[in-house]
């Protein structure tokens, strides 16, 4: 069976639904969303309910992270305007939206087809504030991402829909439900990008 995944919605559900809608139309019941689910746009508690509803395992973002505890050691400077979002971003959820929000895990393997496995994260398996692109020198991704013993390697964070080889593993960014409704769909170790359609109205 497919598996599906999403990164980056940060909180915009209308985005969301459209991927999600494709999915279905496409009969792929499997996913998982790399995280940065929540924090950022207009509808944290309408993606929340949506994720609870769908019953998609999450991987913890930093973006996630940030709304349960403000790390002053982030490497990532936080503005004044992050901060304000993010208040107002607490007072749409409720405690039962923080708590499915602690559930997320940092990292989780799959089992996909033919025995083949999937190891799904934000950054990289170490750290959600990694920061990988296509264009980071082939010894820096190794160091991050090599020697994983899995077939397939997910993460976001980076806002961008790519892959490439690592250590004998296929790493894929499905790229970001924000800003492109993107999404990525794995079956074995083959992947195939795809970017949702805004629903047509008449």
């Amino acid at each position: 069976m497919p598996l599906a995944l999403v990164s980056d919605i940060h909180g915009s559900d209308d985005a969301f639904a459209a991927v999600v809608s494709e999915l279905e139309e496409r009969g792929i019941e499997r996913a998982v969303c790399l995280g940065d689910a929540v924090q950022g746009g207009d509808q944290p508690r309408e993606v929340l309910d949506r994720l609870a509803a769908l019953g998609w395992p999450v991987i913890l973002g930093n973006a996630d992270a940030f709304l349960l505890e403000v790390d002053e050691s982030s490497p990532e400077p936080i503005t004044e305007a992050q901060l304000a979002k993010r208040e107002w971003t607490l007072a749409q959820l409720d405690e039962s939206h923080l708590q499915q929000i602690r559930s997320f895990a940092p990292t989780l393997d799959v089992e996909l087809d033919d025995g083949f496995t999937l190891r799904a994260f934000h950054g990289s398996p170490r750290s959600y504030d990694d920061l990988i692109f296509p264009h980071t020198p082939d010894g820096e991704v190794e160091h991050l991402l090599g020697g994983s013993g899995v077939d397939v390697l997910a993460g976001g964070h980076t806002h961008m829909q790519w892959t490439r080889y690592v250590d004998g593993a296929l790493f894929v960014n499905p790229g970001p439900v924000l800003e492109d409704r993107a999404y990525a769909i794995v079956t074995g170790t083959a992947v195939e990008f795809r970017r949702a359609a805004w629903p047509t109205v008449f």
